[in-house]
């Protein structure tokens, strides 16, 4: 396939300027891509509609690196080897059983440092070339209606995410590329692994195609917006200009530029750790840790080949959470609500309005005393279900006080009722108090929920449904009706006979439950009939997914 790139100038590039498309000749195999819809108004001249190229140090963020260090690490360690291998006559003088000379000394005694050079250098203009062309097939554009992504040279491959369908903008900073001035952008898409990937643009270039697709998936025309599209000016300047902010962007980093909005929750480092070492991944850790000392004074040396290994991952995995967390904020914006967070990696997460199906707020029985909570979200990930890293952006509050619990709660929920509100903290994570409004366990099934049967309960509002569990674990889990997928009752023959049955509300996958059992027959059947209703009526007034478009207005669509 012809690339309609290939008229780009290296000022173009470095500008973010727009690539004139090639026309398709009559021979072409595949016919050229019909053009977007343009953008009008766009925060970022790569909002316009046009294909273009990501920066050009990508290939070697995305591969490059990890190839340089492998070569390198094999080549440290069988270089004699790979001497006999590929250069079998080179020491056929040494005698049998003597060690052979070192290559490096080999080629400075024979007067070989040029020819090694050139060949070093052959190899490394072959990989440019390689890196080059791989970064010359792999562009991307942002009309108004989608982001897409087209990438390979040999196998084409072609990722498209509708701006209507939007879950959320992930901007991440890896340490080196942050030192560079570069960053990661995410479009995360409804379905499973349908995130559409910009890697790597600079971090100037990134925040501001983040804002115009925000802007697009909120329903508002980016002209409405208020926002303007800088001055292009020559190519000279343009590429004056890159230069420029790359040298800025490697030594102030890419904190710099980003204007963050001030968090309404601080994290004290010692709060942060102290929450870690008092949960079950710690006394998990501590037991292991025990049956290696054990075994060892036993002398049982399988339990060492068998637990060291469980127990360096556990190690790794509890340090990995700290490390995760820290830098943590949280704060409004009119896009949505942004949550930063990591220490060596950074990610950035604009959550938009109506991407929220569920949310958890969960007290430990070791963190009571100190009164700290945590709070989880269901959300559309965009990931495959195997992939590990989908459960850091589950977390939207890693250790916090009541008050942060209802400040972040309030950022998640702003459509609740002020009336509400003492539901979810006097009586949902306090709870239960004299005059309980949530319908509880009833005393004959108090076998089922032994500890916690006056707890366990169900609350049914005009815009949620609340479900309290737990009194070692204390859980309240709040599931917007206009996201609710189903209800569903089950009744076995045990909950039959003490006349119970148990609920369950269907949302997308993710750590929130939606499950609640041993709660009365009669009361299960009224919330699944009002709740059916109550969902209805919720989502056909609900307008958060495009929470910028008034009702009715062009931009917004079903």
């Amino acid at each position: 396939m012809t690339d309609p790139d290939a008229a780009a100038t290296p000022a173009d590039r470095a500008a973010g300027t727009s690539v004139p498309q090639a026309s398709a000749s009559p021979t072409s195999v595949a016919p050229a891509p019909v053009p977007g819809r343009p953008v009008p108004g766009a925060a970022s001249p790569l909002s316009d509609g046009e294909w273009h190229r990501l920066h050009p140090m990508t290939p070697l963020f995305r591969g490059g690196l990890f190839l340089v260090v492998i070569i390198g690490i094999v080549i440290a360690n069988l270089r004699e080897r790979l001497v006999e291998w590929f250069l079998p006559g080179l020491f056929v003088d040494v005698p049998p059983g003597a060690v052979p000379p070192d290559p490096v000394d080999y080629v400075l005694r024979n007067n070989l440092l040029v020819v090694a050079l050139l060949v070093v250098l052959g190899v490394a203009v072959i990989l440019v070339v390689l890196f080059y062309v791989s970064w010359r097939f792999h562009t991307f554009r942002i009309t108004g209606d989608h982001v897409e992504v087209r990438s390979g040279v040999l196998f084409r491959t072609q990722r498209r995410a509708p701006l209507d369908r939007v879950q959320g903008v992930n901007l991440t900073r890896p340490m080196v590329a942050r030192l560079l001035g570069m960053a990661k952008l995410e479009v995360v898409g409804a379905g499973s692994d349908g995130n559409v990937k910009l890697e790597y643009l600079s971090t100037v270039n990134a925040e501001a195609v983040r804002a115009d697709i925000l802007t697009l998936a909120s329903g508002a025309q980016l002209a409405r917006s208020g926002r303007s599209a800088p001055p292009r000016g020559s190519r000279v300047s343009a590429a004056a200009s890159a230069v420029s902010e790359g040298i800025n962007g490697l030594i102030v980093g890419a904190e710099h530029p980003v204007a963050e909005p001030a968090s309404v929750v601080h994290i004290p480092v010692g709060r942060l750790v102290a929450s870690h070492l008092l949960s079950g991944t710690t006394l998990t850790l501590l037991l292991m840790i025990a049956a290696i000392v054990v075994g060892s004074i036993l002398g049982t040396p399988w339990v060492l080949f068998a637990v060291v290994p469980t127990v360096l991952g556990f190690g790794a995995y509890w340090v990995r959470g700290i490390t995760r967390a820290l830098r943590y904020s949280i704060a409004p914006t009119p896009d949505g609500v942004r949550i930063t967070f990591g220490l060596f990696t950074t990610v950035t997460e604009i959550l938009p309005p109506g991407r929220v199906h569920a949310v958890e707020v969960t007290q430990s029985l070791l963190w009571r005393p100190a009164g700290w909570w945590t709070i989880t979200v269901n959300r559309l990930s965009g990931r495959n279900n195997t992939d590990t890293t989908q459960d850091q952006f589950t977390t939207v509050l890693p250790v916090g006080t009541r008050g942060d619990a209802e400040r972040v709660l309030r950022l998640l929920m702003p459509g609740m009722p002020e009336s509400e509100w003492p539901v979810v903290f006097a009586d949902g994570l306090l709870g239960p108090r004299d005059g309980d409004p949530y319908t509880t366990t009833p005393r004959r099934a108090r076998l089922l929920r032994l500890l916690s049967w006056r707890r366990n309960g169900f609350l049914l509002s005009p815009d949620a449904v609340f479900l309290r569990r737990g009194i070692v674990w204390r859980k309240l889990a709040i599931f917007p009706l206009a996201r609710a997928q189903s209800i569903a009752l089950h009744q076995g023959p045990l909950a039959r006979a003490l006349g119970v049955a148990s609920a369950r509300v269907h949302t997308v996958m993710g750590r929130v439950s939606g499950a609640l059992g041993a709660i009365d027959r009669e009361a299960a059947l009224v919330l699944f009939a009002r709740a059916e209703a109550a969902a209805v009526a919720a989502a056909a007034s609900d307008r958060t997914h495009r929470w910028a478009g008034a009702p009715g207005s062009p931009e917004e669509r079903p």
